[in-house]
């Protein structure tokens, strides 16, 4: 998949947990980054939506985001 692909369409559950499954840790916090990883919030909930999709959300009140140097 092409880097154009991957941000038109993403990935699907399938590719993601291919890829989670690479890592050595298995026990990793896996968190989520809307801005390129500069920063994240934990993943607290996966939800499925219209049958079309896997969204990996936190559902935090006041989530408190890490900044990553």
């Amino acid at each position: 998949m092409s880097s154009s692909e991957r941000n038109q369409h993403g990935k699907t559950v399938r590719q993601l947990i291919e890829e989670l499954q690479t890592f050595e840790n298995q026990d990793l916090e896996v968190r989520i980054s809307i801005d390129s990883g500069d920063t994240s919030v934990p993943i607290s909930l996966v939800g499925k939506f219209e049958g079309k999709y896997a969204v990996l959300m936190n559902c935090d009140d006041l989530p408190e985001p890490v900044r990553h140097p």
